[in-house]
């Protein structure tokens, strides 16, 4: 928390607009634990970066409903972020329940470079270019 508390006395001393989002994997390095030892593990992490003065805590894990709504409530409402994986809620019910923000990490580049992946494939089997290829630029 020293390393939290430092750099947020940094920014004030110098004026810096400054937003601290600490980080605890507490679900990625502990999820072969009991569900309720990472979630309180979680919380007490985030309140602890809260207190030396992060603004928000982000979570990474693949959470359902239940354990974002415990997350925010042991953390606080627009103080939680999380990332969007496959079974994580959509967007507009992680703002109903009190997330933050919402971040998709590699997940978007991997889609990316997957289609690529496809493509190759069917190119280094003697296929040609689908039709209807978006122009971006």
């Amino acid at each position: 928390m020293a390393a939290v508390e430092a750099a947020v006395a940094a920014a004030e001393a110098e004026g810096v607009p400054f937003a601290l989002n600490a980080r605890t994997d507490a679900w990625l390095r502990g999820h072969d634990r009991p569900r309720g030892e990472w979630i309180a593990d979680a919380i007490e992490r985030g309140r602890a970066y809260l207190a030396s003065g992060a603004t928000s805590v982000f979570v990474p894990g693949a959470f359902g409903e239940t354990e974002v709504a415990e997350l925010v409530d042991g953390i606080g409402r627009q103080r939680v972020n999380l990332i969007g994986l496959p079974g994580v809620p959509a967007p507009g019910r992680l703002e109903d329940l009190g997330v933050a923000r919402v971040s998709y990490g590699p997940t978007t580049q991997r889609i990316a470079l997957g289609a690529l992946q496809d493509l190759a494939a069917e190119l280094y089997a003697g296929g040609v270019l689908p039709d209807g290829i978006r122009p971006l630029n």
